[in-house]
């Protein structure tokens, strides 16, 4: 981010130095607050304002943390749930996005700019892309393991995903269809993309 003295006046988002675009709102840098109306976004943000009271209580919590994980842990035998067979190796699928995110898939999950569960929807990761030019949509993708395979979703988005082989064939994904992923795949998602390994 840049130093703090640039911000939106549109919607008063922090611009990188140099910005010549919002990457909140889309906002030229230049524009007028009485060309654009801000945008209503009630999602809850990736930041928070921090104060005293807020970073005491984390100090304290973090202690307290602390000091239980230095007294030792004992667990009966019998409470251990059972491993099943530890020899068979357990596949770990990883996407790493053009942006430079990287994320071992641990479940399902969503991909975007800024990715949100629909009501009634719950998933084990929400991955954020940062994308500069909005070319990717707030909850882009879908993304989950089943049978040992990595599987994608296109979740209606504005620019599509396609998904681009090992061998180089390029496949439109049709939204709201699972598509499986090989390892070594490249996953589109408008500008950006994700290669699976």
């Amino acid at each position: 981010m840049g130093t703090g003295a640039l911000t939106c006046r549109v919607c008063g988002s922090e611009l990188f130095d140099g910005a010549i675009f919002c990457g909140e709102c889309g906002s030229a840098v230049e524009v007028t607050p009485y060309l654009r109306k801000p945008i209503d976004d009630s999602r809850p943000t990736d930041t928070q304002v921090v104060t005293a009271s807020v970073l005491r209580t984390i100090s304290e919590s973090a202690a307290r943390r602390k000091a239980a994980e230095a007294r030792p842990a004992v667990i009966e035998q019998s409470a251990l749930p059972d491993q099943g067979d530890l020899s068979t190796p357990v596949p770990t699928w990883v996407l790493a996005a053009s942006t430079g995110e990287r994320v071992i898939v641990a479940g399902s999950g969503l991909v975007g700019r800024k990715p949100v569960a629909a009501e009634g929807e719950s998933f084990d990761q929400l991955v954020p892309i940062a994308d500069s030019g909005r070319s990717v949509s707030k909850t882009h993708l879908e993304f989950g393991v089943e049978a040992d395979e990595l599987w994608v979703l296109d979740r209606f988005s504005s620019n599509g995903t396609a998904i681009v082989g090992a061998d180089g064939l390029r496949r439109e994904c049709e939204p709201g269809r699972r598509y499986r992923v090989a390892r070594g795949s490249r996953v589109e998602i408008g500008d950006q993309y994700l290669i699976v390994g």
